[in-house]
């Protein structure tokens, strides 16, 4: 096989995918009542995510002095996504109050039902038209940290933004699973 920089260019399909072509669609608890307009606001303020990792982890068997290593369960790690802050503090203050559905600050009581706390968040991968070409559902999610926003007298240019680190189920794709 001969490589040349023409083959390569003709084998990445698009132009190869870009990483600030996507889209997160964060929802919230019904009891949240958060409006459409609100919810397009959230995805807007979504600076940063990921596609969701996985991992196979592996049940090693012993015989006669060798391993042989056998896929194991699957686990699905910790989502985390970067929010920008406004000055309404809109999506922040939706975090916090999703985080005090389960357990309140001040009661240290929550609601016991997960249904009532739980939902289904999406990230996709865009091409440079704005079409989806990978879709990811990420099943059964609730905020596990809403992390802090540093503050300081050092800088006038930097805008607030925090991380939201995520729990969940299991995710499934457009390619992988059905919806």
């Amino acid at each position: 096989m001969s490589l040349s920089i023409d083959k390569f260019r003709a084998k990445l399909v698009g132009g190869g995918a870009r990483a600030n072509l996507f889209r997160v669609t964060l929802n919230f608890p019904a009891s949240l009542a958060v409006s459409g307009a609100d919810l397009e606001t959230v995805s807007y303020m979504c600076k940063g995510a990921s596609l969701p990792p996985s991992e196979l982890g592996e049940v090693n068997i012993p015989f006669r002095g060798r391993i042989l290593p056998l896929p194991g369960d699957r686990k699905f790690p910790d989502w985390e996504v970067t929010i920008i802050n406004d000055t309404n503090f809109l999506v922040r203050d939706l975090f916090e109050r999703w985080s005090s559905i389960m357990n309140q600050h001040a009661a240290n009581t929550g609601e016991v039902n997960p249904e009532a706390y739980v939902v289904d968040l999406m990230v996709e991968q865009l091409n440079k038209s704005e079409e989806v070409v990978k879709t990811y559902k990420i099943k059964d999610a609730w905020p596990k940290v809403v992390s802090a926003i540093d503050l300081s007298n050092e800088t006038s240019e930097a805008i607030e933004e925090f991380k939201v680190t995520l729990k969940y189920l299991y995710w499934t794709s457009n390619t992988t699973d059905q919806f």
